[in-house]
């Protein structure tokens, strides 16, 4: 039987964006990013907001994406909580060399 794994995405009280995943019902994960006495990311920017979740039936599949998600860029993520698919390709770093001339 396959194990239902969410890949989430908050954004902490300073702005940033923290990305993680769970097999925990998201309600629960969020409200222990926002109220268990943990040293971690989103403990020091409380409180945060659900802003993204997408849902995987297979561990591999949410890893994979949880990483992929961690090494975009700000404007990127953005643009993914916006559901904006599109404009994803033209906001990779490949795609924001600055030309030097």
């Amino acid at each position: 039987m396959p194990v239902e794994m969410t890949v989430y995405m908050l954004r902490c009280a300073d702005g940033s964006f923290y990305v993680g995943s769970t097999k925990q019902d998201m309600e629960a994960r969020l409200w222990e990013h926002n109220n268990l006495p943990l040293d971690g990311y989103t403990a020091r920017r409380r409180p945060v907001t659900l802003v993204f979740m997408e849902t995987y039936e297979r561990i591999t599949d949410a890893i994979a994406r949880e990483r992929q998600i961690k090494g975009w860029s700000r404007r990127k993520k953005e643009a993914l909580i916006a559901l904006n698919e599109e404009a994803l390709p033209a906001l990779s770093r490949r795609g924001h060399l600055v030309s030097k001339e």
